[in-house]
C-alpha cells in the first residue's frame, strides 16, 4: 500500500497535490511519503512477530535525512556500508548501539570511527578486515562485538547485479571456512564473537532460496555450539521483494512478509538466538515517486519521444538495472483518454538515458507532470551529477506539510567543490 493516490483529478502525496511541490520545489524532484514509511515499517515488524527482533533499515535504499529521522522515531535501527552512512544514521537521531556496518571493503579508517562511535556490531567480510579490525579495536582498548557474514553459496534476486550470496559473489565468508574463522575469532584480542549473518540478494519474491540460506546458517549454530563455542546473534539480512507494478494484476500476491515471518520462525526455532534484519527497499521503495515535467514531445513516422527534464543521473535503475517504474500522469486522464505509445527518455547524451520504450500514456504535451512510482528505494540514493547536472532536490510529506529535505543543490555548489591546480 502506498499513499499516492487522484483527488479531484490531481495526483497527491498524501494530502499534498503534487503540482504545488513542483511550483515550490521545482522539477525533477523525489516525494517521499512520511504514512507510507511508517505503514510499511509497522507491517514488517509487526509480520515478523518474534520478540526483540531488531529490525536494522538499510541506509543504501534510501539515506535521506528526513527518511531516516521517521524511521529513527519508530524504533528502526540502521544497516550502514560506509563511515558516512554511519555519520547520517547518528544525525537522524538512531543511536549507535542500533545500528550495524557491513561491507567488503570497510577501510582502517572507517573500523576505527566505528569501533570508536560504539555501533552494535560490525559484519565482518574476510579474514582480513577480521585480523584488521581486531588490531584496530585492541589499540583503542575494545573489545567489538562482531558477526561473520556468511555466503551460503546459495544466490537469489531480481537481477543478476544485485544477486549476493552465490559462490562467484564477493559478498561474505565461505560456508566452509565459516567454523574455522568463528573459532579463530574467539581468541582475538580485540574481538567479541557474537554471532553469523548472511543476505543472499535483493528484490527476492519467492522464498525457498532464503529458507535454504537460514537452515545452512542454522546449521552452522549448531555445530559451533557442539565445539563449545557460543552463538547469540543471527543477522538475517534483508532482499524482500516489492511490486513495481502499482496496478492489478501486482507482481507479487499479498502475503509475502507473513509468509516470510512465519518461514523465519520455523527455521530458528530452538537456536535462543537475537534476530537481526536488514530491510531497505521493502521499507521505502513504494513510498517515494519521482516527479518530472515533459519538455518535448518528438514525433517521428515510427515512434514518439517524450522528452522530460529527469535523466539517468536522477533515476538509474532503467539505464542500469532494465529497471520498471509505472509512470503516471499527474492530472488525471478521463477513463476514455486517447493513450499513445511513447519512449520516455531524458536530456542526457546517453542512449542509455531511457526511462521506457513504447510505454503506452494518454496524450501528454510540454508542461505536464509525469510521476514516476516506486521511487523510493535506489533511486536519489544512487542519483548523479553526470553531465554536470544538479542532484535532484528531495522532499518529504506528513499529511498537508512538506518540506524540502535535500533542497536542490545549486550551481556554486555543484562548481565550488572543485579546485583548480595551483599551476593555472
Amino acid at each position: 500500500m502506498h499513499h499516492f493516490a487522484y483527488r479531484d483529478g490531481i495526483l497527491h502525496a498524501e494530502d499534498v497535490p503534487l503540482p504545488a511541490i513542483a511550483a515550490a520545489i521545482g522539477t525533477p524532484t523525489y516525494v517521499y511519503s512520511s504514512a507510507t514509511l511508517e505503514r510499511h515499517y509497522r507491517v514488517f515488524r509487526d509480520a515478523l512477530a518474534i520478540p526483540d527482533a531488531r529490525i536494522f533499515y538499510a541506509v543504501k535504499a534510501n539515506g535521506n535525512l528526513g527518511v531516516l529521522m521517521t524511521l529513527a522515531r519508530l524504533g528502526a535501527g540502521a544497516d550502514t556500508v560506509s563511515e558516512g552512512e554511519i555519520r547520517k544514521a547518528i544525525a537522524a537521531g538512531i543511536p549507535p548501539e542500533r545500528i550495524v556496518f557491513s561491507g567488503v571493503g570497510k577501510t582502517a579508517e572507517e573500523l576505527a570511527y566505528a569501533v570508536g562511535a560504539g555501533i552494535h556490531q560490525i559484519n565482518v567480510e574476510s579474514e582480513g578486515e577480521l585480523e584488521a579490525l581486531s588490531a584496530i579495536a585492541a589499540g583503542l582498548g575494545r573489545r567489538q562485538a562482531v558477526v561473520l557474514r556468511v555466503n551460503p553459496e546459495i544466490g537469489a534476486g531480481g537481477h543478476a547485479k544485485i544477486t549476493t550470496g552465490g559462490a562467484a559473489n564477493k559478498f561474505g565468508i565461505s560456508f566452509a571456512e565459516a567454523e574455522r574463522l568463528y573459532a579463530h575469532a574467539a581468541n582475538m584480542p580485540g574481538i567479541a564473537i557474537e554471532g553469523l549473518a548472511v543476505h543472499i540478494g535483493s528484490q527476492i519474491d519467492e522464498l525457498s532460496a532464503l529458507e535454504a540460506a537460514f537452515r545452512r546458517l542454522a546449521e552452522i549454530v549448531r555445530g559451533l555450539r557442539a565445539q563449545g563455542l557460543a552463538v547469540t546473534r543471527l543477522d538475517l539480512g534483508g532482499g524482500l521483494g516489492i511490486p513495481y507494478a502499482m496496478s492489478p494484476p501486482y507482481e507479487h500476491g499479498p502475503g509475502l512478509i507473513e509468509a516470510y515471518g512465519a518461514m523465519v520462525r520455523d527455521v530458528t526455532a530452538g537456536l535462543d538466538v537475537e534476530l537481526g534484519f536488514e530491510p531497505g527497499r521493502i521499507i521505502a521503495g513504494n513510498a517515494g515517486i519521482l516527479l518530472a515535467r515533459v519538455l518535448y514531445v518528438n514525433a517521428r513516422a515510427d515512434r514518439r519521444f517524450l522528452v522530460i527534464d529527469a535523466a539517468m543521473n536522477d533515476l538509474v535503475r532503467p539505464a542500469m538495472y532494465d529497471a520498471y517504474h509505472e509512470i503516471w500522469p499527474v492530472s488525471e486522464p478521463e477513463p476514455d483518454a486517447v493513450r499513445l505509445a511513447y519512449d520516455i527518455v531524458g536530456p542526457i547524451c546517453e542512449s542509455s538515458d531511457t526511462f521506457a520504450t513504447g510505454r503506452e500514456l494518454p496524450a501528454l504535451a510540454p508542461g505536464d507532470l509525469i510521476a514516476f512510482k516506486t521511487a523510493g528505494a535506489y533511486g536519489a540514493s544512487m542519483s548523479s551529477t553526470y553531465n554536470q547536472r544538479r542532484l535532484v532536490a528531495e522532499v518529504l510529506v506528513k499529511e498537508r506539510q512538506f518540506a524540502a529535505t535535500r533542497p536542490r543543490q545549486t550551481y556554486e555548489e555543484l562548481l565550488g567543490t572543485d579546485r583548480a591546480p595551483d599551476w593555472f
